[in-house]
């Protein structure tokens, strides 16, 4: 019955094809991009089976009433807490590229480990199946819908410049998955809870301190929470220090783990999706791509370490690296963070590169007129 314990290996997250070939696409984006590997994409076998996601209807949460269904395939766009400003801004991006909504919050507290090293905490944001949620500086969690309309939807421990609360909505907004870690000079004490987005059903499922911490990355269907295995603490350095190692599905009514993806020698390579995960081997020649049942259903190699992204339906894989985005005969002058849907690709943001969309296979590039980094896609869920 036990959850997930954060000490022991570390693990790491995409199917085979033929390798010549993709070799010889590896080639190919070097000489568009100049260089080290630029973006890899590939088809992909299915991803075969996943854990139910329908077993069981989420219990009902009366501050979700009003939610709407969801026309077409929105991105996410945030900027980091934490700036002089002590506010961070949250975008919704259409596939057209313009921007539907936009909301700029007032951000939780900046918060660090008690020594020189800094706090390892994700955007404080979560999409559902209707909109996206953020976290307040007061720990209130709003929803904002595409078209920009807000409302008040849960709460959440408010943070402190040693305390960060972390959440994950389920696709249909009945349930949020909360991490609370209280960071220390020797890593973080971390309890994670669920309950109805109006505070009911509350269920504590786990807690325990070390070097380790968890993230709630968001739910496969509503019968499977997905967290993520991360370092409390950094002091900076290395591909993936300061992301998920490992991803762990698990009960969302009484914490039992159901299963692992990534594990010793593979990391997280980028943010996961309804397909599952992809990981890179330790010694960064090869991405392996990982359902939500644990199964690999692919694998390609790679030259070097890069993040890595499998398209909603498991039939895409590609590798960012060098800001050129490589699909197969096509460069795409972005570096892409996230895939919004099967066709369409999101690049995050700042006042010197400007975000983007890109199409694929049409390869062509809409400009963005929002600024941050890649923070989800509704309809959202995995």
């Amino acid at each position: 019955m036990a959850l997930l314990s954060l000490m022991g290996t570390l693990p790491h997250v995409s199917a085979p094809r033929n390798v010549a070939a993709l070799l010889a696409l590896v080639a190919a984006a070097a000489a568009c991009g100049g260089g080290s590997p630029t973006i890899v994409a590939i088809h992909s076998p299915s991803p075969a089976s996943s854990p139910s996601t329908s077993a069981q209807a989420s219990p009902s949460a009366n501050a979700t009433a009003s939610t709407q269904p969801v026309t077409g395939s929105y991105g996410v766009l945030a900027t980091r807490p934490g700036n002089t400003s002590g506010q961070y801004t949250v975008s919704v991006v259409g596939i057209d590229g313009k921007v539907t909504g936009s909301k700029t919050i007032n951000s939780p507290a900046n918060v660090s480990c008690a020594n020189a090293a800094a706090a390892v905490v994700p955007i404080p944001v979560s999409t559902s199946n209707t909109g996206v949620y953020y976290e307040e500086a007061s720990g209130g969690v709003t929803f904002m819908s595409p078209n920009g309309q807000v409302r008040q939807s849960a709460s959440v421990p408010a943070g402190t410049a040693s305390r960060r609360s972390m959440f994950a909505v389920s696709p249909d907004d009945q349930r949020i998955a909360v991490v609370v870690a209280d960071f220390n000079s020797s890593g973080a004490s971390t309890r994670l809870y669920v309950e109805n987005l109006d505070g009911t059903n509350h269920l504590d499922l786990f807690s325990e301190s070390g070097a380790y911490t968890l993230w709630p990355i968001g739910w496969h269907g509503t019968n499977n929470l997905v967290v993520a295995k991360v370092p409390s603490c950094t002091q900076g350095g290395g591909p993936f220090c300061c992301g998920p190692l490992e991803l762990h599905v698990v009960d969302p009514a009484t914490g039992t783990r159901r299963f692992i993806l990534g594990g010793s020698g593979c990391v997280v390579a980028g943010p996961a999706s309804i397909a599952g995960v992809a990981c890179e081997t330790s010694d960064f020649t090869q991405v392996r791509e990982i359902n939500w049942t644990a199964g690999a259903f692919n694998s390609f190699p790679i030259q070097g370490p890069a993040p890595a992204y499998l398209s909603p339906d498991g039939q895409l894989a590609l590798v960012a690296s060098g800001g050129t985005t490589v699909i197969p005969a096509i460069a795409l002058s972005m570096d892409a963070c996230l895939w919004i849907d099967n066709s369409h690709l999101l690049a995050g943001g700042d006042a010197q590169n400007q975000a983007r969309i890109g199409e694929v296979p049409g390869g062509k590039i809409l400009p963005v007129a929002a600024q941050g980094e890649c923070a989800g896609r509704i309809p959202g869920g995995l």
